[in-house]
């Protein structure tokens, strides 16, 4: 792990992707979040599914409820639609008989002031960046519950940490990440559980 996980181990159990931000994979996720190819959620979400069924190994008798990473009101008003919601729809509806007891809530979370782009930005501007980015509006449907923390790309982790800080201030008891893809740039393909590390196949985030 790098020296800022060792020194402050991430807020969430285990984080998973299913492939590489590069390619074929970059492209697809390109089509739905710009050129609003919604077919292409479909795909995305039979990938995030295999994801999802890995980790349900973990989950014992906490059934997480799904909590797609939000957009702020004015970049969903302009793209129309969260790409993070309607994956995580298509990746439930194909594990619906595997995993029926699975509930997605996208009104859960929310980002409360809208954020710049992270790319480019050094780890501590990406901190600043989000930091109270997110907002809990109704604890109670959250509260001792597990979460299943979904999105497309898990860059550098900053935005998914700072989600699951959230997610646990407002009284979730364990959060876990799924995302399609995982962008590698000088980092090693590792799965980050909390408190420690394994590799795997997999990626992840330290």
């Amino acid at each position: 792990m790098c020296g800022e996980c060792r020194f402050e181990p991430p807020p969430f159990r285990r984080a998973i992707a299913y492939g590489g931000y590069e390619g074929g994979m970059r492209e697809l996720i390109h089509l739905l979040k710009y050129e609003r190819v919604r077919p292409a959620a479909g795909v995305l979400g039979r990938m995030l599914a295999q994801c999802i069924a890995e980790l349900a190994r973990e989950f014992g008798s906490e059934v997480p409820i799904v909590v797609p990473v939000p957009l702020h009101r004015a970049k969903a008003r302009q793209r129309g639609f969260n790409q993070s919601e309607l994956i995580a729809a298509a990746a439930l509806k194909l594990l619906r008989a595997e995993l029926p007891r699975l509930e997605l809530l996208p009104s859960a979370l929310e980002r409360v002031r809208p954020t710049e782009s992270q790319t480019g930005l050094t780890r501590a501007q990406r901190r600043d960046n989000v930091r109270a980015a997110f907002h809990i509006p109704r604890p109670d449907r959250i509260e001792r519950r597990a979460v299943l923390l979904v999105d497309d790309v898990y860059t550098t982790g900053t935005t998914v940490s700072e989600c699951a800080r959230a997610l646990r201030r407002g009284g979730a008891s364990a959060v876990w990440v799924a995302t399609v893809a995982r962008s590698m740039r000088g980092a090693a393909a590792l799965e980050v559980p909390e408190g420690g590390i394994e590799g795997a196949g997999a990626a992840g985030e330290c």
